[in-house]
Formats: structure tokens, C-alpha cells, sequence
């Protein structure tokens, strides 16, 4: 699983121009599922998420998380993040989760970040999606499992 956080004042996404999902200050978070991906390792990667220090405390270091500002959390499945690119001129896919398994580990990482933060969004699985946000910083990790 790969998970591309960025710290974001605001984001939203559209689906054939209807806002889908929609956050102020948080995370935008995309994430990309892989074949070896289960229900523990996505709950594992959503706790990550929640309490992933990105955010400045008081004397402007990158110690308090999107739980600790209450900033909103918008999840965006994103399959091409688990391309192999290690080598030619076109992404492979096969460490590529199937899609109905895919589609099942992104509606299980809404419920847990859901039952564990009240400011959620999502895109929606498998759709043609527009993406919009101010990125703060820049500030762009990306987490493995």
C-alpha cells in the first residue's frame, strides 16, 4: 500500500462536476492499493495517517497531526500509485490490488479513519475524478507499508 499525504488548506474533489468530497485544513490523502494488502494493514496505514505529525506546533515544527488541529481528512483511492515504474517507459500494474478487492480495502480505510476522526471525505472509487487543493508548505510524504 502506498499512501501520498499532502498537507493541504483546503481540497476538494469533483465527479462529473459535483462535488464529491470536500475538506478545509488537513490531509489529502491518496491512497493505492497492492495485491499483498489486507484489512490489518490498512487499519495499521489509517492509524498512521491520523497521527502522521505534519502539521506546526508552536514553534514551527512538524509535531501535531490532523487529529491534534482537528483538520479535515479526504480520501482519494488512486490506483496508479501502485505502478511499477522500476524500469521502461510504461507503469506496469500487476502489484495492482484487483479492483472489487481494491474497492472493498478503500471502503474498509473510510470506516476506520470514519470511526476514528469526525472529518472525513472521499472521492469515489474507480471514477473519473478532479482533483482541487491549495498544498501548504509545499509539504508531500509518501507512506509504505
Amino acid at each position: 500500500m502506498k499512501l501520498l499525504l499532502q498537507r493541504v488548506r483546503h481540497a476538494k474533489v469533483d465527479v462529473a462536476d459535483e462535488t464529491v468530497g470536500e475538506i478545509a485544513q488537513g490531509l489529502l490523502a491518496f491512497i493505492g492499493l497492492e495485491k499483498h494488502d489486507d484489512e490489518a494493514a490498512v487499519e495499521k496505514m489509517m492509524e498512521r495517517l491520523l497521527n502522521y505529525r505534519v502539521f506546526a506546533d508552536e514553534q514551527g515544527r512538524m509535531n501535531l497531526s490532523v487529529v491534534d488541529i482537528n483538520g479535515g481528512v479526504l480520501l482519494v483511492s488512486q490506483f496508479t500509485l501502485a505502478a511499477d515504474t522500476s524500469k521502461g517507459r510504461r507503469p506496469g500494474f500487476s502489484t495492482a490490488a484487483e479492483p472489487t478487492r481494491a474497492k472493498n480495502l478503500y471502503v474498509h480505510a473510510l470506516a476506520c479513519l470514519r470511526e476514528q476522526h469526525a472529518d472525513v471525505a472521499a472521492g469515489k472509487f474507480g471514477a473519473d475524478m478532479q482533483i482541487s487543493l491549495l498544498n501548504d508548505g509545499p509539504v508531500t510524504f509518501l507512506l509504505e507499508s
